[in-house]
């Protein structure tokens, strides 16, 4: 069974109703991207209520858009677990995005630095790292106290920007 709601469905006319996480949605992502969270947190907990799922699979590569939601089910006492998927990657160990086909061969050369950035599970060496990129636009690469704790980072190559992130406790998948 596939739920597939249009846009018109899940926002009808005269829509005015949003779930704002107010400081884990204006870190990092949503220094850049302002509302993204908001239109996050909305649409997920619409989606919870129509459906009512037991449990609900999420990306550690989205590491900032879990912690939303995970801190959405416990302010909002949703009943349902949150599981968290460790992050795919390719081969050459660039996180898998729909975002990485937009890069050229040489572009998503560039934007394997962030992986190896991330690597380094060190903030200034992850800079460091990036800083040494030519081609490489960074937007940010910090610590975040999620659960676990997160190398996480953001990067322009041309006008694809990727992000990703590394465990800093537990399994580093």
């Amino acid at each position: 069974i596939v739920f597939a709601p249009t846009a018109d469905e899940m926002y009808p006319p005269g829509f005015q109703t949003w779930v704002e996480v107010t400081e884990l949605g204006s870190i990092l992502e949503g220094r850049f991207r302002q509302g993204h969270f908001r239109g996050v947190a909305t649409i997920v907990l619409k989606l919870f209520t129509i459906v009512r799922p037991d449990r609900a699979y999420f990306g550690q590569k989205d590491a900032q858009q879990v912690e939303v939601i995970r801190r959405m089910i416990r302010d909002l006492a949703l009943e349902l677990e949150l599981r968290v998927l460790p992050t795919v990657r390719d081969a050459d160990g660039l996180a898998l995005s729909s975002r990485n086909v937009l890069l050229t061969p040489e572009q998503r050369r560039k934007a394997l630095a962030l992986s190896r950035a991330l690597a380094t599970r060190d903030p200034g060496t992850a800079r460091g790292v990036l800083a040494e990129s030519n081609g490489v636009e960074v937007d940010y690469v910090e610590r975040a106290e999620f659960d676990p704790p997160v190398l996480a980072g953001a990067i322009r190559v041309g006008e694809t920007r990727l992000i990703d992130n590394v465990p800093l406790e537990g399994d580093e998948t």
